[in-house]
């Protein structure tokens, strides 16, 4: 076990201040932080030490997927046995000619029912071969991410008002979260985006595994997953996978080159799906928190009871045993971080989101290094934290920024900064 003493590293003054647009109830102080002792990642269950990439590969790595996949994110099925994926439409001179603009259904069977999925495809005109793309899951729509006319509007559930019941998008909708996903930015810098409704999937709901994928793998008789079974962030990961799976039949895509990136929940949706499919050649976790980045033993802004109580649908029902006991986890996020090695990842996190513990996630991600070093690789490579605005970027990069709980411009010009030092041919990994 690696003994960690949490020391003060943020201005408490400054924490205080913050503290008080979040959440009341919970620990803000550093001061209060306290001490925990995180699992060793290069120990084994039967207590011997990794030493070497292949027995990490081999032994320590698979240890640590099923810990994780059995007490916090659940088992999810593999790729299904029918699945059809349908072109409804290109633009090759969309947004005004910048890029090409794909709209594909991926449809998924089983137990008598399907499940469409619409991924919208954007990739820069004028760019030789095939380009690296970000895919990410967006939540509101795909029209949402842009204010292109030609995105088709989403049909499924959206968002469900205490009032009016269920709310479908409307064109009025088009563009409203353009600025988390800067298009035009990521299409200049000579990269792809790819983006799907997480709704396709499973809506956010508590209690509602009858309107997603669940339903299509489900056993006779069983109305809901089972506690060791996936919830809604493994159910997401899933179809990350399934859009990667699309992705890797596109002539204009690289393959070899796809970084999954998310925010919030879906930076923990984000994290699951890289540490669980090593197709994806980068992950990008954006303000992702408890049950993402942000080690849980801290006692430091959102606990494990809190995020099982306000989302209980998210993770496995085996989480559940963990409300209140953060220190019988036999894992924690510097585990899941270092699932993901040798392959880069870029953790960031927001100076005013104290709910999320960005020191946490710098933590998750520092703690992660001694993995990446049995490939020879740089970790993070930095023992304090970074002032705002001060990013790393060796393998695993972090920043993090001024202002909240949220995808900013800045931030994706660190991101595509990352990915040009990791992705491009000439990257000095």
């Amino acid at each position: 076990m690696m003994k960690l003493y949490i020391g003060i590293v943020f201005a408490s003054l400054i924490l205080s201040a913050l503290a008080i647009a979040q959440p009341a109830g919970f620990n803000y102080d550093e001061a209060k932080a306290g001490t925990y002792s995180l699992p060793d990642p290069l120990v084994t269950i039967s207590g011997k030490r990794v030493t070497d990439a292949e027995t990490w590969n081999n032994v320590r790595r698979p240890e640590i997927l099923q810990l994780l996949e059995t007490n916090m994110y659940g088992r999810s099925p593999g790729k299904p046995e029918k699945m059809t994926f349908e072109l409804n439409g290109i633009d090759a001179h969309a947004l005004g000619g910048k890029a090409v603009r794909k709209q594909v259904t991926a449809s998924f069977f089983g137990n008598g029912k399907s499940l469409p999925m619409d991924i919208l495809i954007y990739v820069p005109t004028g760019v030789k071969g095939p380009v690296p793309v970000f895919l990410g899951l967006n939540f509101g729509g795909n029209h949402t991410v842009h204010s292109d006319p030609g995105i088709t509007l989403s049909k499924r559930w959206t968002r469900t008002d205490p009032v009016n019941g269920v709310i479908h998008a409307s064109a009025k909708d088009r563009g409203s979260a353009a600025s988390r996903w800067q298009v035009e930015k990521i299409l200049e810098r000579g990269y792809g985006l790819a983006t799907i409704y997480y709704g396709d999937i499973t809506p956010d709901h508590a209690d509602r595994f009858q309107d997603g994928v669940h339903p299509l793998f489900y056993k006779p008789g069983q109305t809901k997953p089972e506690d060791g079974e996936w919830g809604a962030v493994a159910a997401w990961a899933w179809g990350l996978s399934r859009a990667m799976d699309y992705l890797a039949t596109d002539k204009d895509v690289d393959a070899s080159r796809v970084a999954v990136v998310g925010h919030s929940r879906i930076g923990k949706t984000a994290l699951w799906a890289g540490a669980h499919d090593p197709r994806f050649a980068m992950v990008i976790a954006i303000q992702s928190g408890e049950g993402g980045a942000a080690l849980s033993k801290r006692n430091f802004g959102e606990t494990v009871e809190r995020i099982n109580t306000s989302f209980p649908h998210w993770f496995a029902g085996n989480y559940k045993k963990f409300n209140g006991k953060e220190a019988a986890l036999p894992f924690d996020s510097h585990m899941l971080i270092a699932l993901i090695a040798p392959r880069p990842i870029y953790v960031s996190s927001a100076q005013e989101d104290v709910w999320s513990d960005p020191r946490g996630e710098f933590l998750g991600a520092r703690n992660a290094d001694p993995v990446y070093a049995l490939f020879g690789k740089k970790g993070l490579g930095a023992n304090a934290m970074p002032a705002v605005h001060q990013p790393i970027m060796n393998t695993i990069g972090y920043h993090i920024r001024e202002g909240k709980h949220e995808v900013t411009a800045y931030d994706w010009d660190r991101y595509l900064d990352f990915a040009d030092k990791q992705l491009r041919p000439s990257a000095a990994n």
